[in-house]
């Protein structure tokens, strides 16, 4: 059972948001659980925004590169936030 439960979760898909803060927009996008913050970003390129500079952030906390969304327990449903680096 944990086999069949482990192949079907390397199918299972999100439908997440990403809120890009600076042109208040919400981008629609479908991810997997194993997907990392790496992976959004290359996903964002493909949809034309360039995100290199950029930091995510779910429930007010910043994520890292190499996190997957399961690790920070990103679900269907959830919205990302998306904003320019500080410095």
């Amino acid at each position: 059972m944990d086999t069949l439960r482990r192949s079907l979760s390397r199918w299972k898909r999100f439908h997440i948001k990403v809120h890009l803060a600076e042109e208040d927009l919400l981008l629609p996008l479908t991810v997997r659980p194993r997907d990392t913050v790496m992976d959004l970003r290359a996903l964002l390129v493909r949809e034309g925004v360039t995100s290199w500079k950029k930091t995510f952030y779910y429930n007010s906390r910043q994520l890292e590169e190499h996190e997957t969304l399961k690790e920070a327990n990103i679900q269907n449903g959830s919205v990302l936030l998306l904003v320019s680096n500080q410095r």
